[in-house]
């Protein structure tokens, strides 16, 4: 009798914990889909400082390994995929806040208001979300859908200050070693 699809993915998400902390990684998603006589195993994986094409190198060994050792994928054929756990994914758990401190954030309450603002502090309960200049406690438990906003001019004006400041640092040397 072959085993839930539910079951399977929540069995590999057990046996991956961890081999994947001993990386300093987490699971974040384990999802196994169809793809003709095969199947796709696809694991997302995050850490505090972030995932580097090396952590996922790293990754892929340890959860071949794990996953040769086991019967858990049963005889069928699959692909393994292990990737990063994407910006596109819900902020579901506390360690998603905390690890994506100061960006930019779009929660809606389960009361139906939706809040912008930037991740402050944050607990295993609550985050601080600076929304327009003005501090907002969060409950995590009130959050019914929380996404990473897409940033894509914010690097580039904090370094085109900094740019700036030090062309103008330059500029004052220069002018000093004319005198």
């Amino acid at each position: 009798m072959a085993r839930q699809p539910d079951a399977v993915r929540e069995q590999i998400e057990r046996e991956l914990e961890g081999p994947l902390r001993a990386l300093d990684l987490d699971v974040e998603a384990v999802e196994l889909t169809p793809a003709g006589n095969r199947r796709v195993l696809r694991i997302a994986v995050d850490g505090d400082d972030g995932v580097t094409l090396d952590d996922v190198a790293e990754a892929t060994k340890k959860v071949s390994e794990v996953l040769d050792a086991s019967d858990v994928m049963g005889a069928q054929p699959y692909t393994l995929e292990v990737t990063s756990r994407g910006v596109d994914r819900p902020l579901t758990l506390p360690r998603h806040w905390r690890r994506n401190a100061d960006r930019l954030v779009r929660v809606t309450l389960s009361d139906g208001e939706v809040l912008t603002g930037r991740i402050g502090a944050s607990t295993d309960s609550q985050v601080v979300l600076d929304v327009d200049g003005t501090a907002r406690e969060v409950a995590y438990d009130q959050v019914s859908k929380a996404l990473v906003q897409i940033e894509f001019n914010r690097k580039r004006h904090q370094h085109a200050d900094l740019d700036q400041d030090h062309d103008q640092d330059h500029d004052q040397d220069h002018d000093q070693d004319e005198e």
